[in-house]
């Protein structure tokens, strides 16, 4: 499954008027997750992600959907730490996923 789709389905939307947006988040996530795992640039057109890390691009793209007012939006607004639980299991999801070498 692509990761519009996955993404639309975590956010639990059917429509496709904000694909172009969504798609915007998840080039966004993807950039985040190999500035963090420290991969270097679009070494994911190339690579394939772990499932960690696949998650992590998800979480965080649906997050910046439901957020893109400034505000913390959808099923993270029930407490003012939500943002910041958000970015900690991303965090951990996107160093779960990396392969680290010695």
């Amino acid at each position: 499954m692509a990761l519009l789709d996955q993404v639309k389905a975590n956010l639990i939307l059917t429509h496709s008027e904000d694909d172009a947006l969504i798609e915007g988040f998840i080039a966004a996530s993807i950039n985040y997750a190999e500035g963090y795992q420290q991969v270097g640039t679009d070494y994911y057109a190339e690579h394939q992600m772990s499932k960690a890390t696949e998650q992590g691009v998800i979480m965080l793209a649906t997050y910046f959907y439901e957020s893109r007012d400034g505000s913390t939006g959808g099923f993270f607004n029930n407490d003012v730490r939500a943002s910041e639980q958000v970015w900690k299991t991303v965090h951990l999801l996107l160093r779960m996923g990396k392969e680290w070498q010695v």
